[in-house]
């Protein structure tokens, strides 16, 4: 018997530059929903179970949202990579200057 608290999540390899689409368990109240979110991810920190990644997209109205997730939390039912990027930098805040589609715009890694 088993149950979904004890499934392990597999957690894909992922970097900075690459569009990840991502389900996320919000609890409201006594109601649980699932919540996608697709975005590029900004930046990846820590070590261990404390490691955080950064996901940004734009949403309506051209306006940046950005989302701080823990990789090893239990909230995250899947995390799907789309399309990989290829990037020179580790840490990319410069997308937050940018503009409509140039903010999500970033080459292609084979």
């Amino acid at each position: 018997m088993t149950d979904v608290k004890d499934k392990k999540l597999e957690i894909p390899d992922f970097r900075p530059g690459d569009t990840v689409r991502l389900r996320y368990k919000i609890i409201e109240g006594d109601k649980t929903r699932i919540q996608p979110f697709e975005g590029i991810v900004i930046s990846k920190k820590g070590s261990g179970l404390s490691k955080t990644f950064t996901l940004r997209r734009i949403g309506a109205d051209s306006i940046g949202v950005e989302r701080i997730l823990p990789l090893h939390s239990p909230n995250i039912v899947d995390i799907t990579v789309i399309k990989k990027g290829k990037v020179r930098r580790a840490k990319l805040y410069y997308l937050r200057d940018k503009k409509g589609r140039e903010a999500m715009r970033i080459k292609d890694r084979k």
